[in-house]
């Protein structure tokens, strides 16, 4: 079901409120996140500037971005191949590129971070923006993990800050998760629901809780797939396959950890454990730590729970 959340909160409706036109994008981070994100805008027509460590890692992002809308355009302009090829170049233009962060947000609407999942790391970045970007400019994370007021602490617009959570890979996943903190403000909230809604996706409201919703579910349920199996109550194979056909996943939970990264699985359970240590959804799981520790991390180290050629 297609639909996009109201958000009421401190007794007033959010249509009663103003919001920010989002033209300008600033995206900190050109992986396969920042990278998707900067292709979604660009191709809705906002101006964005992706920013990263060095001009090769940018110029890669670019040439990934680039691909991925040849595949689009396969499937949209089928038959029109000049149409296509003339949406290919309309949507690159929107793209600029810079290693210069603090440049880069001097005149933007919106600075949204896809960086590494490490807090100090983001609380450095903003903190650092915080002093170069207009009053106006709004900040947010694409984390999924980790509490956004926690990020925004270093800065002094917490009214002007919110979560954007975008899943991978961003073009073809439908579903934003929006996140506003006890201190954004109606008309942040509303900003950031309306550009969600203007990229395309479906929004939801989520509170501010290590891993919002949707991965507030998926990771512990993840964790028990592990569990069960080192308990000897399922085989792997016999665990994704019964997901899949039984509850119609379209990966099973072995397959799934594989894709995400064992590591990255491992730092969020880390994170949550450190947070609340008692909560059995958070305990341990020890194959799991063995698998991380050998650098067997799923798909890109070509072996996880499942080896891949």
């Amino acid at each position: 079901m297609a639909f996009y959340t109201q958000h009421i909160r401190r007794g007033f409706c959010s249509s009663a409120v103003r919001s920010l036109a989002i033209k300008h994008v600033t995206i900190i981070g050109s992986g396969q996140m920042g990278a998707g994100i900067a292709q979604v805008a660009a191709s809705t027509g906002h101006t964005v500037t992706l920013v990263d460590t060095s001009d090769d890692i940018l110029k890669k992002a670019v040439k990934g971005i680039e691909g991925s809308l040849k595949r689009v355009v396969k499937k949209k302009f089928a038959d029109k191949p000049e149409a296509g090829e003339e949406f290919i170049q309309k949507v690159l233009k929107n793209v600029s590129t810079s290693t210069d962060d603090g440049a880069a947000v001097q005149s933007t609407d919106l600075v949204l971070e896809a960086i590494v999942e490490n807090l100090k790391i983001k609380q450095d970045l903003f903190g650092r923006l915080d002093k170069m970007a207009p009053a106006h400019t709004i900040f947010a994370s694409n984390t999924s993990s980790l509490r956004i007021s926690d990020i925004a602490s270093s800065t002094s617009r917490l009214d002007k800050f919110g979560g954007l959570h975008f899943f991978n890979p961003v073009p073809m996943m439908k579903l934003v998760e929006v996140v506003a903190t006890s201190a954004t403000s109606q008309e942040t909230f509303d900003s950031l629901l309306n550009f969600s809604k203007v990229l395309g996706k479906t929004s939801v409201s989520c509170k501010d809780t290590p891993g919002f919703i949707v991965n507030r579910l998926l990771v512990p349920y993840t964790m028990e797939a592990i569990r069960l199996h080192e308990r000897g109550h399922g085989s792997k194979e016999d665990i994704d396959i019964a997901m899949k056909l039984g509850a119609g996943y379209p990966m099973g939970p072995f397959e799934l950890s594989d894709y995400v990264g064992l590591d990255v699985i491992k730092f969020i359970m880390d994170g949550w454990n450190a947070l609340e240590p008692d909560n059995p959804l958070f305990a341990q799981s020890e194959l799991l730590n063995k698998l991380v520790a050998q650098g067997k991390f799923g798909r890109k180290t070509g072996e996880g729970f499942y080896k891949y050629k």
